[in-house]
C-alpha cells in the first residue's frame, strides 16, 4: 500500500525542452535546411554550362592588364571625382539646413528631396543631353570626366547633406558654447571645433556613400564614352558582345568586389571603433 496521501500523484511530471534547448534546436534545423538547399543547388546546376559561359581562362586573360589599367582605374577615378564634388555639395547643403535664414533651409530642403527622389540614372541623361541642349555650347569642364564627377556628386550630396547634418546636430551643443566663451566667432568654432568632431561621427555612413557612388559610376555609359573613358561595367559589356561570352562581366564584377569588399571592412572598423568609443 502506498505511502502518500489520496490525491497526490506519485508520478514525475515530464518536463518540456529548456528556451536554451528549444534555441538550439531550431538553430539546428536552420541549417540542416540551409546545408540541403545548398546541396541541392549543387547537384541541380549545370557546372559546365555555366563555366563554359562564365569561366573561359583564355578569355579572361586577355582582359589583362587593360581590365586594371583602364577599366578599373576609370571607374575609381570618376568615383572619387564624383565624392569630392558630392562632400563638398553636401557640406554647403548642410550649412544651409541647419540655418537660421529661412529661404536658405527651404533651398536645400528642396534639393535634398528632388535629388534623393530622382534616380541616379535620370540625373546622368539630364547632364549629358539636357544641359546641351538648354546652353548650346556649353563644356563641363573636364569632359567625360567633369560630366561624370557632376551627376554622381549631385546625387551624392543630397544624402551626405543630410549625413553630415546629422552629424553636427550629434556634436554636444557644449562644445559650441565653450568655444564661443573663448573668443571663438559662431563661423570659426563651426570649422574649428563642431565640423572635425562630426566627421568622426560620420565617417562610416561616408564611406558606405563611397561604395554605392563605385557602383553608380557604371551609368557613365549614357553620357556616350570613348574606349579610353570605358569604366568597369561598360568595358566587361563590350568584350562580353564581341567575344559572345559572358566572362568579361564575371572578371569586371570581381575587380568591382577588389575595392567594395576591403571598403565594407573598412567601415565595419570604424563602426566598432565608434561603439568602443562611446563606451
Amino acid at each position: 500500500m502506498s505511502d502518500a496521501g489520496p490525491g497526490i500523484d506519485t508520478v514525475p511530471r515530464r518536463k518540456g525542452l529548456s528556451r536554451r534547448q528549444k534555441r538550439s534546436l531550431s538553430r539546428g534545423v536552420q541549417y540542416a535546411v540551409f546545408v540541403a538547399a545548398v546541396v541541392g543547388f549543387a547537384l541541380s546546376a549545370d557546372w559546365g554550362r555555366l563555366r563554359n559561359q562564365f569561366a573561359q581562362a583564355g578569355i579572361a586573360g586577355e582582359m589583362f592588364p587593360e581590365v586594371i589599367t583602364l577599366a578599373l582605374k576609370n571607374t575609381v577615378l570618376y568615383t572619387v571625382s564624383g565624392f569630392a564634388v558630392g562632400l563638398a555639395l553636401g557640406m554647403v547643403i548642410a550649412l544651409m539646413r541647419l540655418s537660421s535664414v529661412g529661404p536658405y533651409r527651404w533651398l536645400a530642403g528642396v534639393y535634398i528631396e528632388i535629388f534623393r527622389g530622382l534616380p541616379a540614372l535620370l540625373i546622368f541623361i539630364f547632364i549629358g543631353v539636357a544641359i546641351p541642349l538648354a546652353f548650346p555650347g556649353t563644356e563641363i569642364i573636364g569632359g567625360t570626366y567633369g560630366k561624370v564627377a557632376l551627376a554622381l556628386g549631385l546625387v551624392a550630396a543630397a544624402y551626405m547633406a543630410e549625413t553630415i547634418r546629422a552629424g553636427i546636430q550629434a556634436v554636444p551643443k557644449g562644445q559650441m558654447e565653450a568655444a564661443r566663451s573663448l573668443g571663438f566667432s559662431p563661423a570659426r568654432a563651426m570649422v574649428s571645433i563642431i565640423i572635425p568632431q562630426a566627421f568622426r561621427i560620420i565617417l562610416p555612413p561616408l564611406t558606405n556613400e563611397l561604395v554605392l557612388l563605385f557602383k553608380d559610376s557604371s551609368l557613365v555609359l549614357f553620357l556616350g564614352v570613348t574606349l579610353q573613358e570605358r569604366e568597369l561595367s561598360k568595358y566587361g559589356r563590350d568584350l562580353a558582345s564581341t567575344t559572345a561570352n559572358s566572362t568579361p562581366i564575371l572578371v569586371a564584377g570581381l575587380c568591382y568586389l577588389l575595392v567594395t569588399i576591403p571598403l565594407g571592412f573598412v567601415v565595419r572598423r570604424m563602426e566598432a571603433k565608434a561603439q568602443e568609443a562611446v563606451k
